[in-house]
């Protein structure tokens, strides 16, 4: 399995950041061929965090790419700086 995480700074309306993710992006993320989990979290102080799960780092690659245009078409307002992304392959997990 191979993840990736995304820790956007600076997010001026966590609320409405998450409700566009729910409703607006977790319908590509899913489609993206070895999906298996995606989570989208409120770290508190304008600090949201994304974390893929894929079978494949294809998949893995892919939620990087499509994380980027869906932030630069819908949330460039509420997530005005860029992500620290970090992405590998998966050693151990439960």
């Amino acid at each position: 399995m191979y993840a990736a995480v995304r820790r956007y700074d600076g997010v001026t309306d966590t609320a409405e950041a998450g409700r566009l993710v729910n409703e607006r992006f977790l319908p590509l993320v899913r489609e993206i061929p070895g999906f298996v989990a995606y989570y989208w979290l409120d770290a508190g102080n304008g600090v949201m965090v994304s974390t893929s799960v894929f079978q494949d780092q294809a998949g893995a690659d892919e939620s990087i790419a499509r994380a980027a245009d869906f932030v630069r078409d819908n949330l460039v307002s509420l997530l005005p700086n860029p992500p620290q992304v970090t992405a590998g392959e998966v050693v151990a997990s439960a």
